[in-house]
Order: structure tokens, then sequence, then C-alpha cells
């Protein structure tokens, strides 16, 4: 669609807007195009009427009447980490081990966790390290494989798969966004380090040549996205660099969300339903899947044809194994059972009831002469597949996720944070066998769970691990406080704490306490806006912030013990929580950029492109707030535990970073516009209900006059000492209405009058006769309903606390200035 002066182009950006806000937003290889489509439309209805200049102003978000249809702007997440970011602080679901290939060298492990991360494990004799943590995927990391010898393949619920150099730094080369759902598994082929395979809730299966995958587009493709996007946006010649932004060594931002286009993989289509196991032989010749339609099917990976459907299982496959040679393939499953497959005469040899709840682990012997097996009963078996006798190694608290045999021991995950080394002796299983309390496996899945219950369950072989990994207790339960600033949260082990939303930090650490009633102890008669939300899915606090919600939250200084600063000054929270998680990028980028500025005002962009949104420049520019960049104390965050962001930009969709590996590059193609502007430009959006309305009269059976018969208005965050204060002024000092600011700031007796700065020091000072805050004698009160109310609560609270009839006063005997 390219930009001319006549309404057929505009006909058709109103329909591709509507299209656009109907998407699923999980698909963010399409969302970076409607994005790109959604500015375009902005600019080409209003840059006639607005100018360049006006366009990045507070209403150029799209949310305001100018707009053809409101659209949800991206929202900005900050995730508080534990002081101990060494290890994880929730299940994990991924483990891989990789050898060393010098004589003496150290052995890896890589855990993949739902907190989103990976970990990098040196292991020792007795001890293991963390060495580096793969920090990028925005949700739970749900299966990674190792390839090449030092390629590591992850993916996750934010429906990509990553590839990472996981031996030199924490970088992730490359993004793939192909899957439509959540990615749930891989394969990796051992003897063929180009091919992996993805499979997800989608039902999508895809096979990766990551050699392919991984080569640069060609400059016929970056031309050919170059026009794309031109097409979409001829005002805006910034928005037409759509190819891919390669990732230097200190910035590991998700890349361009539809980087694939150059590469398509191989799609074996025939699922119906979601595919939650994969495996493939040594060669990657040959490809199993399984999921919730209970079948195993098997393809050639090199075609994605299927080659055949195998029926047994009654409920969801969880895991999948293939022989080296491709022709036995065992299955675990929720129907508790474990199946040998023979895929050469396509049916199934063997059963095995091992297991009194669903198998979700299974892994082998090199010889695939014995299989180890864990799930949901929290058990770890050896059976032999031959003779089918079996032996419990080992009970854990959780349920087991995940296995990886390592030398003469197995590594186990489970839902919780910490992952443990056991004996396996996978070289000789005889072993295991000749300590006694083996039973046989039988093929119906009843028979384990008959003999669990008439108390014949096996004796485990082992008690204690090798070596345990400990992880952080993740959060259960939470609860945001009335004051908004501080979240009450409970974790796995029942420890409650209290934390500082814009601090970042535990501010009190209960112990083992009752969650409910502390809530109670901390309970206060306040009244904040709601503006942020938080989660606790990835195991600790994610705060989300959206614009314009988020800055409808203020406070004074004075009750934020900010010094220095005037006690009535009002300050945006969601403001100076910005301000104070982007600071080290403001240094960062004043650092590189600072000498730099053009004499028109303009900062480089930092970013490997050609051209770059005009927006930023004009913010940075233009910026003229007094003390734009000072960070109070009430929202310094800590360097030594610092949380990391959650965000995207115009493009390369979400990515993930801790605050202090910012390098000051990044722009308005990783940060949301309207977080930018609030930074850079000290600008927030127009906010709603930031003023409340009542009637201020006589208290029943008083004398004295009526002030006023007209409704007042005044910002909510009035304190009621400040009506007090103004009830003197008119009783005492008896100021004539005339007497009042011209623009009839809390004018009695005229409708629709205001408490404004300078009539009762909302923001400032009282009046000249009268310091602010002065301590008076109880000789006024303010009552609702006839409750009297403090001197310090605030209007917000009396109109949220059902009190909000009207507001009356009375005076008291003892008056006196």
């Amino acid at each position: 669609m390219k930009h001319s002066d006549g309404g057929h182009e505009q006909d058709q950006a109103i329909s591709l807007l509507r299209q656009v806000s109907d998407v699923d937003h999980r698909h963010y290889d399409e969302n970076y195009v409607q994005e790109l489509i959604e500015k375009a439309i902005w600019f080409t209805l209003h840059v006639s009427r607005e100018g360049i200049s006006a366009m990045h102003r507070v209403g150029s978000a799209g949310n305001t009447s100018n707009s053809v249809r409101p659209r949800k702007e991206k929202k900005f997440t900050y995730v508080l980490n534990d002081s101990d970011d060494t290890k994880h602080c929730a299940g994990i679901n991924c483990l891989a081990v990789l050898k060393s290939s010098r004589p003496g060298g150290s052995d890896y492990l890589f855990t993949g966790s739902r907190d989103g991360t990976l970990k990098r494990w040196a292991l020792g004799e007795d001890v293991a390290t963390c060495s580096a943590t793969f920090e990028s995927h925005v949700d739970w990391v749900n299966d990674a494989v190792l390839t090449g010898g030092d390629t590591l393949v992850s993916c996750s619920s934010d429906t990509t798969v990553k590839i990472w150099n996981c031996l030199s730094d924490e970088t992730c080369t490359r993004t793939l966004r192909q899957h439509s759902d959540y990615v749930t598994c891989l394969a990796a082929a051992e003897n063929n380090s180009n091919i992996v395979a993805s499979g997800g809730l989608g039902g999508e299966v895809f096979i990766w040549d990551l050699e392919a995958a991984l080569s640069p587009l060609s400059k016929s493709n970056d031309s050919a996205e170059d026009d794309g996007a031109a097409s979409v946006n001829g005002l805006v010649s910034s928005l037409t660099n759509t190819s891919m932004r390669p990732i230097g060594s200190s910035n590991n931002i998700s890349l361009h969300a539809t980087q694939s286009r150059g590469y398509t993989p191989i799609s074996a289509k025939g699922h119906k339903e979601s595919v939650y196991a994969l495996a493939t032989n040594d060669r990657g010749t040959l490809l199993v899947s399984g999921g919730t339609e209970k079948v195993v099917r098997v393809w050639d990976p090199r075609t994605g044809s299927k080659n055949m459907k195998l029926r047994g299982h009654t409920d969801n496959i969880r895991s999948l194994l293939l022989d080296s040679t491709g022709r036995f393939c065992l299955s675990g499953s929720s129907d508790s059972m474990i199946r040998l497959w023979d895929l050469g005469q396509q049916r199934c040899v063997h059963s095995y009831a091992v297991h009194t709840d669903s198998v979700w682990a299974l892994a082998s012997t090199p010889a695939f002469s014995h299989v180890y097996s864990g799930g949901r009963d929290s058990s770890l078996y050896m059976t032999d597949l031959e003779t089918r006798e079996s032996v419990l190694l080992c009970t854990k608290e959780h349920p087991i996720s995940r296995l990886a045999l390592h030398d003469n021991s197995i590594w186990v995950a489970t839902t919780d944070s910490s992952v443990d080394r056991w004996p396996s002796e996978a070289h000789n299983p005889m072993k295991v066998f000749q300590r006694g309390g083996s039973f046989l496996a039988g093929n119906l899945s009843f028979s384990r769970a008959k003999a669990s219950l008439e108390g014949s369950a096996p004796v485990p072989v082992y008690r204690e691990p090798c070596l345990c990994i400990p992880g952080t207790p993740g959060l259960v339960q939470h609860e945001i406080l009335n004051n908004r600033r501080h979240v009450l949260t409970k974790d796995t082990t029942g420890s409650v704490k209290l934390w500082e939303i814009t601090k970042g930090m535990v501010i009190e650490n209960y112990g083992k306490v009752s969650f409910d009633k502390k809530k109670e102890e901390l309970f206060e008669m306040v009244s904040i806006p709601s503006w942020y939300t938080i989660d606790t899915r990835l195991g600790s606090i994610s705060v989300h912030l959206e614009t314009p919600q988020c800055f409808s939250a203020e406070m004074y200084s004075t009750d934020l013990n900010i010094t220095g600063k005037p006690e009535d000054d009002k300050v945006n929270l969601a403001r100076e929580t910005l301000k104070g998680l982007l600071s080290h990028w403001l240094t960062k980028r004043r650092q590189k950029f600072g000498s730099q500025a053009s004499a028109n005002g303009e900062i480089p962009s930092g970013k490997d492109t050609s051209t770059r949104t005009f927006a930023l420049c004009r913010i940075e520019g233009d910026s003229t707030g007094e003390n734009d960049h000072v960070v109070y104390p009430p929202f310094e965050f800590s360097a030594a535990s610092p949380p990391s962001i959650i965000t995207e930009g115009s493009q390369g969709g979400p990515w993930r970073k801790k605050i202090t590996d910012l390098d000051g590059t990044e722009d308005e193609k990783d940060f949301p516009w309207w977080v930018l502007d609030c930074v850079l430009n000290n600008r927030l959006p127009p906010r709603e209900n930031t003023k409340c309305s009542f009637y201020l009269q006589p208290c029943e059976g008083s004398t004295v006059q009526i002030l006023t018969q007209g409704k007042l208005s005044a910002p909510r965050i009035l304190r009621i000492h400040k009506v007090v204060n103004y009830v003197i002024e008119k009783m005492v000092l008896d100021k004539p209405l005339d007497s009042m600011n011209a623009d009839g700031a809390f004018a009695p007796g005229i409708p629709g009058g205001q408490i404004s700065h300078p009539g009762v020091g909302g923001d400032g000072s009282f009046w000249s006769g009268l310091k602010s805050r002065q301590k008076l004698k109880p000789s006024i009160e303010i009552l609702c309903n006839n409750q009297v109310l403090p001197p310090d609560m605030s209007l917000a609270t009396v109109m949220d606390g059902n009190l909000k009839d009207q507001i009356g006063y009375v005076c008291g005997v003892n008056f006196c200035l």
C-alpha cells in the first residue's frame, strides 16, 4: 500500500487496522508487520492535521479521539530477581549434558526452567557451579537440546525457538519464530548437528536445518522486505528497514520477528492436536512425535512425509525415545504405561506397568537395554526391557519432569527448582538389581496401582542423591496491598515476604506465618489507583505496566520521604519507576552518544541500521523538564540483584534482559514508544479520574453559615487537612470570593469550582499567612456520613470507601491560629 493523497489508501488502512485488532497477539511473526501497518495508518490520517513534530505527543498512541480505532499498546514488564541469581526460582523443565572434548576438561549441565532462563553448570567431582545464565525467553523454557558441540537450542512458551553459542558468551544468536503457539519439545540428531525438530501446542512440527537458519538473509530478501515495509508506510522512511538486525556480543535482544523469512523449515503436517514429545535417531533420518492424540506418528524428517501411525496408548503421550538405529521406540504416557514399539513391524512389542501415574520422562542406557522413567508419581524407576524386571531407584518430593544420563549417574529434574544427581549404573545395570527390591513389571496399567494400594510398594534403592543443585523457592501466592507500593508474597516453603515494588526488593521477611493474617495486619485505609498488575508465573514477581493506566497513581513527595523536593509536589509512581529501571540505560546512552549530538539535537541510534524512526530524535532533542533524569531513593533499584525487563518495540518481538545489561543502543525498535516518551521527554499520556467532586456543607445542627451551594472538585490525592485549611481560610480570614485565584480554583458557591494547587496547597504552599502542614488544635473536623475523617486521609480514600454522599465540617470551640 503506497502512500498517496487519495482516500483509497486510507480506506485500506482502516480495514487493515480492524483486522489487526482481532489477531491473536501470541502470533508475533504477524504482529511485527501489523505494528508497522498501524503506525502507517496513524501517520496517514494525522500528518496533514498535526504535522511531524506533534505526532509523537502523548495523544499519538492511537488512543485519542482522532484515532480510527483504539489499540492496545505494548506493555512494559519488569521481573524482580532473587538476591542469588545463580539459582533457578521455578520448576526445571529440561536438562542437557555436554561432555568435555578435552582430557581433564569440565563437563557441563544445562538446565532450562519455568523462570524463563537457562543456566550452564560447570560440573566437578562433587560440586556444580553456575557459570552462565542465558536470558532472552519471555516465558517458560520447555525444552533444550545440544548439537554440534557448542550449539544450544531452546524452546519456550513464548512460541520461539532460540539458538545459543553455549560455550562462549550468553548471547542468543538467532530467534526462530515459526510456531503459532507454545513450543513444548525439541529433538536433535546426535550424528547430524544440522537437524533439530520442534513441536508445540499448535499441532505443528518443524524440522530445522540450523546451518540454513543461521545463514544471513540474502540481499534480495532484504530488499524484498524493505520494499514491503515501504509499501505499508510511505510517510516514514525509517520504518522501511525491516531486515534482520545482527546481534552484538553485549546484546541478546530477540531478533526480527519474521527473521525466518529467508529460510522456511520443513513442516511435518498431520497432527490435529498438541504435540508434547519428539525424538529422532542418531543420523536424523527418522522422527517420531506424540501428544494429545494418543498416537505415535513416524516421519521422514528429510521431506516431512508421514511413514506410519502407531496406536496403543489411552492418554496423552508425554515422552519418546528412539534407539540409535531407529528401529525401536519407547513411549511414556499419561495412562501410566511405557510401551516399546518395533517400527519395522509397526506394532507394540512390550508394555510396562511400572508407574502409578503419568509418565513424563524417559532415558535409556547406551545399549538401549534398560529404560529410566519418572513422572507424576515422583518416582524414578529402572526397567530391563527384555526381562521386564524393574527397580525403584529413588523417590522425590515433587513430580519428575526430565532425566539426563551422565556416565554412571543420572540427573533428575522436578517441578521444584532444584536438580539432583543419582547413581544409575548405566554401564552395568545388573549392579542395581543385585541389591534386591526388584519386581516384575506388569503389562496392564492397573497392576502397579493395585499393588500400591495393597501395600506392596517397592523400597527405593537410594535414599540420598550424589549431588544436589539447589534452587530458590518459587512464589505461589501474592497480594497487592492498598498502598500500591507493597506486595505480600508466599513461596513454596511457606515463607511470607513483603516487597517494595518501586525498588524491587524485599523489605521484610516474616518467615513461615499465616499469609491471610499478615495481610490483615498490613491493611491500610488508603486508596491509590491500581497502576500495575503482577503475576508469579515465572516463580518471581512480574510487574506489568500498560499505558495509560500505569500513570494514574500519584503521591506527595512527603509521603515518599523524598528530601530536597517540596513536600506537596506530586510524584507519578510509574514515571519514577521507569526512570529508576532505565537509569543505567540512560547513563550508557549518554556515554555513547552524548558527544555525538548534532546541531539539531538528533542522537544516533546505535543500531546497525541505515535509518531510524524520527520520534526518538525529537524526544531527546526537546527534553526540557526539570530534573528529568534524577532517580529518587524510593525508586532506586539494586545493582546487586537487578530486575529484568520484558518488553518489545517496533521491531523484533518481545525480549528480556537485565537492566544492568542494557548497553544504551536500544531505542524505539526495542522499547514501546510511550516508555521512551516518559523517560526521555518527561511526558505522560492524558489521564482520567485525577480529580473528584464533592459538596462541603455544615454538619446537621451547626449554626455556621453555608459557604457554598455548589459542587467542589479537587485532586484525588488531596489530604483532608487541606480541606480543613480551606475551611479555616473561608471562616477566619473571611476572604471574599473575588480574591480567590482567577481560574475559580476551589470556588465556593460556583458550580464546578476546583481545589487547585495555589488555592489550597494541593501541590504548593497554602497561603502567605499559614504555613503548609501547620499543626492545628483539634478544633475543626471533617465528616462524611457522620464519620470523622483523619487529617491524613486522601479524598480518593473517602470516595472509594463508600463515604461519598457528602462531606461536612464542624467548628470546635477552642479554635485558634
